[in-house]
């Protein structure tokens, strides 16, 4: 079964690592994913961009609306995701903790089951 593992945290914080403290924090998340990557488990794994260059097309009214950024009234932001195909939500929930471990202090990992819509039409990079 396909699962989103959706990566939450203080933007802020996140903002104030060294370039040293990024790339190591990187380095170790990388260590994780390669383990799923072997097992030929690993899907696509994106890290968003600052919440300051996003966009929200609020569709609540007649004519939808473009507002900046993404207005969410919470102290972590949604910056990234893994896709693992898992077989089990046991497994999921320890990738999921490998990840923390990788990346420790604040933040969450929420774990939802995936159904794939479209397949990507993007060339492999």
């Amino acid at each position: 079964m396909l699962y989103a593992v959706l990566c939450y945290n203080d933007e802020n914080a996140v903002a104030t690592w060294t370039k040293e403290e990024d790339d190591a924090c990187m380095a170790r998340l990388t260590e994780v994913t390669q383990r799923m990557q072997v097992k030929g488990k690993l899907g696509p794994v994106a890290r968003l961009r600052d919440t300051n260059e996003a966009r929200t097309l609020r569709k609540n009214g007649e004519r939808p609306m473009v507002v900046d950024g993404p207005f969410a009234e919470t102290k972590e932001q949604f910056l990234g995701f893994y896709v693992v195909d898992c077989d089990t939500i046991g497994e999921v929930e320890d990738f999921a903790r490998e990840l923390a471990a990788a990346n420790p202090g604040a933040g969450s990992y929420e774990i939802r089951p995936l159904s794939l819509y479209m397949p990507s039409a993007l060339p492999a990079a």
